[in-house]
């Protein structure tokens, strides 16, 4: 049941997320859209991610921004499509929490990130393709913390077992106040449905633009 593309992720039970960094962005403010490499543990890419939206979307929405995020290999086939939907991201309207779809390949769903209202905590639910709960994912109350990881657990379906995580790598001063590029790890079992695999991949993007996301 291994989608076309997933055969990698069968494998292994880490990914890092790397953010590239670009210097007009850097000199100006002016937000272009994001791409990620995605390598295994050795620092080898395995896929490549690319955000695409409008500039209007990007600049002025921020955290709330709609996007896709088409991830592809090494040979250039599309793997992956994250859809999000632009909703509302204040708290004080949970009927509007964030979700994003994951397809692979795209076109296919596979599973679904759906934010979980709750006071202080960051919590999602991760579902397989017909809208059955499969995992939670808990982050912290505090989610910017200097010089030292941000961790998002990943937890059973009732939290009383810990399974993986999703980490915010701490990069260093200079590169965390001066640039937008931030590094990411999932941690999953080797023996968990590789859709669910690609369904937490997209739950790290989502995490991104929730949480580390520095424009307004």
């Amino acid at each position: 049941n291994c989608p076309p593309g997933l055969e990698y992720l069968t494998q292994i039970d880490q990914i890092l997320i790397h953010q590239q960094t670009e210097l007009l962005e850097i000199l100006s403010g002016f937000v272009a859209n994001n791409k990620y490499e995605i390598k295994n543990v050795l620092g080898q890419r395995v896929y490549f991610a690319v955000e695409e939206n409008d500039c209007c979307t990007r600049n002025c929405f921020g955290p709330s921004r709609a996007f896709t995020i088409r991830i592809i290999d090494n040979l250039g086939h599309e793997v992956i499509t994250l859809q999000r939907p632009c909703r509302c991201s204040l708290c004080c309207f949970p009927c509007c929490l964030q979700e994003l779809e994951v397809q692979a390949p795209p076109g296919t769903t596979v599973g679904y990130v759906v934010q979980n209202w709750h006071i202080c905590l960051p919590k999602f639910t991760i579902q397989d393709e017909n809208r059955k709960d499969i995992l939670k994912i808990i982050g912290p109350c505090v989610v910017c913390r200097c010089c030292e990881d941000v961790h998002f657990e990943v937890k059973s379906l009732d939290e009383t077992a810990t399974i993986g995580r999703i980490s915010k790598q701490w990069t260093g001063l200079v590169k965390e106040v001066f640039t937008g590029a931030d590094n990411f790890g999932i941690a999953f079992p080797m023996d968990l449905d590789v859709k669910m695999k690609a369904v937490l991949l997209g739950a790290c993007f989502l995490i991104v633009s929730l949480s580390f996301t520095n424009t307004l």
